[in-house]
């Protein structure tokens, strides 16, 4: 195990300098009555000594730079340094949001550009880059959704419709916004139950939270019957973006008949991700729910840009300013960068590689869906449970042959469940290196289940208890 800071210690050892007369000089800058009566028992380290600690600890991270990262519905991909290097460009780092819009204009045109851009991409007509996070995304949508009903006198419609095969986000965002979730059941080939579906739309129905491809990494072909049957009962569609990698330049949400949608522009447009943030989640609409859109807005006038901050049916305002800027610009010029084309085969690589790899690990695992995927795909470990494996130890030894785990146990409608999504990022030696661990691991099963079912071996922490873990991370 690494020693501390604490164990590190040794006396009259800094790792900074300070004036010989600084106690003196503090004085003046600090209320006597605020100073400490005895010193914090802080460590004291030399600057060599802190500097080679904090960087041995940076190398014990996984994470895309150092790894193949397959998660599951994340979309875990190439960050361009080009893009880091011009979002940390003086002219926007030093902006302030209150700045007067005619100093502003290159920022705002950003702003304006990109909603353009990715009206584009999804078939939508206007939007908003402000929700700081894909589920403040879905959050403003259906707040959108619930502002369009009561502006039509429609009171009575507080269910939101979502297939059990949804992301964990989407009740929980119904719940916060006040309204009934309704489950939907899938059938036995992963899609929607368009039964089921018929006898849950009514009066009642705001919409429905709908994922395309879904979770399981399966496109549902009859995504325009869906939504007829919500457009007939009065509801709306409201399209989750998370699995929107896939699809790019390909076909749009807005063509399969959804209202309103989120972007994760952390996870599709390739800006950093992961270790909470930092997440942008643009939401994008059709005319129906334009005049909902939240506050500030950027209009163009006369060539020139400008903010409104007021607007009559706006739901008003979600976050701070306008929102995560400096995710917008990496995706912004990632967009640019790529051009159509380039965005199409995106999309189309992410489907070939998912596919590739999900027909070299049928040979280990059972594939409870036998259709093509497309950016992702399920396979299941129940196999090994009479050898008392999981999936979650299949997990944890994968860390020993340098990959990150892909998502376990999600979604909850497949028993022992690996959630696995490559990305286009990544090569075929990359995939071939993957299968080949999981072969390995898979012998590991076979003749030694007790390596498996006790990894990770090489890291500098072993298996953890996980709720304690994740309760009391700082002990």
């Amino acid at each position: 195990m690494t020693q501390t800071l604490f164990e590190k210690s040794q006396d009259e050892q800094h790792a900074y300098s300070l004036p010989k007369d600084w106690e003196e000089l503090a004085s003046y800058i600090l209320d006597p009555k605020l100073s400490r009566k005895n010193t914090l028992p802080l460590p004291e380290i030399s600057e060599i000594d802190l500097t080679r600690h904090f960087t041995q600890l940076s190398k014990r991270n996984i994470g895309i730079d150092t790894n193949f990262y397959p998660l599951g519905s994340c979309t875990m991909k190439l960050n361009p340094r080009v893009n880091e290097l011009c979002a940390k460009l003086p002219g926007f780092t030093k902006l302030h949001p209150l700045a007067p819009d005619s100093t502003v204009q290159g920022a705002l045109e950003v702003v304006f550009d990109l909603i353009h851009l990715l009206c584009k991409v999804t078939g939508m007509s206007a939007g908003t880059l402000l929700p700081n996070a894909g589920s403040q995304g879905e959050f403003t949508g259906i707040q959108m959704i619930a502002a369009y009903h009561r502006h039509r006198g429609d009171h009575l419609r507080t269910e939101l419709l979502i297939p059990d095969s949804a992301h964990g986000t989407n009740p929980a965002t119904a719940a916060m916004a006040g309204f009934s979730a309704v489950t939907i059941r899938s059938k036995e080939n992963g899609d929607i139950d368009l039964d089921a579906l018929k006898q849950a739309a009514s009066s009642k129905t705001m919409g429905l939270m709908l994922t395309n491809p879904n979770t399981l990494g399966l496109f549902s072909p009859q995504i325009l019957e869906i939504a007829a049957i919500i457009h007939g009962c009065g509801g709306l569609l409201y399209y989750d973006g998370a699995n929107l990698n896939p699809l790019l330049n390909i076909v749009r949400p807005g063509e399969m008949g959804f209202d309103v949608m989120h972007i994760n522009l952390h996870k599709t447009f390739s800006t950093p991700h992961g270790g909470g943030g930092p997440g942008s989640g643009p939401v994008l609409c059709n005319q129906k729910l334009e005049p909902f859109l939240p506050v500030p807005q950027v209009i163009k006038s006369d060539e020139n840009y400008h903010v409104v901050w007021e607007k009559e049916n706006s739901i008003g305002s979600m976050a701070s300013f306008h929102g995560n800027f400096g995710i917008y610009l990496r995706a912004y010029l990632y967009i640019l960068l790529h051009g159509d084309f380039g965005l199409r085969r995106i999309a189309e690589n992410a489907v070939l590689n998912a596919n590739y790899l999900k027909k070299k690990l049928s040979r280990l695992f059972k594939v409870p869906y036998s259709q093509h995927c497309m950016h992702e795909f399920v396979v299941q470990a129940d196999t090994f449970l009479d050898k008392g494996i999981k999936a979650l130890d299949i997990a944890k030894r994968l860390l020993d042959f340098g990959f990150h785990a892909p998502t376990i146990y999600f979604p909850l409608i497949v028993k022992e469940c690996m959630l696995i999504e490559p990305t286009e990022s990544e090569s075929k030696e990359t995939l071939d290196r993957f299968v080949k661990a999981m072969e390995e691991i898979v012998k590991e099963i076979e003749l030694t289940p007790e390596l498996v079912k006790t990894a990770p071996h090489t890291l500098s922490v072993s298996r953890l208890d996980e709720v304690r873990a994740a309760k009391k991370a700082l002990d």
